[in-house]
């Protein structure tokens, strides 16, 4: 299964929430492959602490396979690079954990019949090999997304199962943005459909996710006045008119990522034992990397919202 991660401005925890999904199928036993196709800021090295690649690599990144016709590019095994102690060694029981980094200094770049061509391919080899292949895009109506849509659009991925993520703040301007980026003009569903998608499919294959949710009653939170919750509570209830009214209500919405203290310092992968060893991180954060995981596969929990 492909699934695109997208999101119309930055700060959404795009990368860093598609990283810990990757990660949490993988912990379940299924390959997982990451792929960085945030051609102008290919960083995702970072999240999963690989020190040779963490704004892509020297060669044999996306890049060079791209925009060159390079060879395949490189897949990095994180269980086995990774520098973080609780990376290292893959833990019985799970599956593989790939990334395919960008190239240092890589930038965004058009996209063209042979770009297109190379993008089918490669999606394809993936699909043969891993279970989940988690395609983290630059933000917007960027190149990435045109590269890809054209690419899904070939009778040789007609068969591969397609998702797309749209990645938002619980904020009136991420609101707005995530709708405009599939609604709007020159988004999501205009250009796919303008590249041979059929537009009821591509939008079935669309939901959304809210990221660093503040949730007034969760424990952490127990010093808001009361002044505060009544505020936070009105707030809330125009932000889901709002999001009704652009199409980015919880009709279309596959999960939610709480405010987490350890993500607004580091984007990281959350473990096991940041929460329950160190304490660092929420359980609540963990569980709903968990949870989003298993659903954004899950043909019914995805089709019955």
């Amino acid at each position: 299964m492909l699934v695109f991660a997208t999101s119309d401005k930055g700060g959404t925890g795009r990368s860093v929430t598609s990283g810990n999904l990757a990660y949490r199928h993988a912990l379940q036993g299924f390959d997982s492959c990451y792929v960085d196709f945030d051609f102008g800021s290919p960083t995702s090295g970072a999240i999963f602490d690989l020190p040779e690649a963490l704004a892509g690599v020297e060669q044999g990144g996306l890049h060079g396979y791209l925009v060159g016709g390079g060879p395949d590019p490189r897949q990095i095994n994180v269980w086995a690079e990774s520098q973080r102690e609780a990376l290292r060694g893959r833990p019985p029981g799970t599956g593989r954990l790939t990334l395919v980094p960008g190239d240092v200094g890589g930038s965004e770049f058009s996209s063209g019949p042979g770009i297109v061509d190379r993008c089918a391919r490669l999606f394809q080899r993936l699909d043969e090999e891993y279970d989940l292949i988690l395609v983290d895009l630059s933000a917007g109506r960027s190149y990435a997304t045109e590269i890809v849509l054209a690419a899904t659009a070939l009778p040789a991925l007609r068969d591969v199962p397609v998702r797309w993520l749209v990645f938002h703040r619980w904020t009136r301007q991420h609101i707005v943005a995530a709708g405009g980026l599939v609604h709007g003009r020159h988004g999501i569903l205009e250009t796919g459909v303008g590249l041979g998608h059929d537009r009821a499919g591509l939008t079935s294959a669309i939901r959304y996710v809210r990221t660093a949710v503040l949730d007034p009653s969760a424990p952490d939170q127990a010093g808001l006045r009361p002044e505060q919750l009544a505020w936070l509570d009105v707030c809330n209830r125009r932000l889901q008119e709002l999001a009704s009214r652009k199409g980015v209500g919880r009709l279309n919405m596959i999960g939610e990522v709480p405010l987490d203290p350890v993500l607004q310092w580091q984007e990281q992968l959350i473990s096991n034992d940041d929460v329950w060893l160190h304490r660092t991180a929420n359980e609540r954060t963990v569980a709903a990397f968990e949870e989003l995981s298993k659903k954004i596969v899950d043909e019914t929990a995805w089709v019955g919202l």
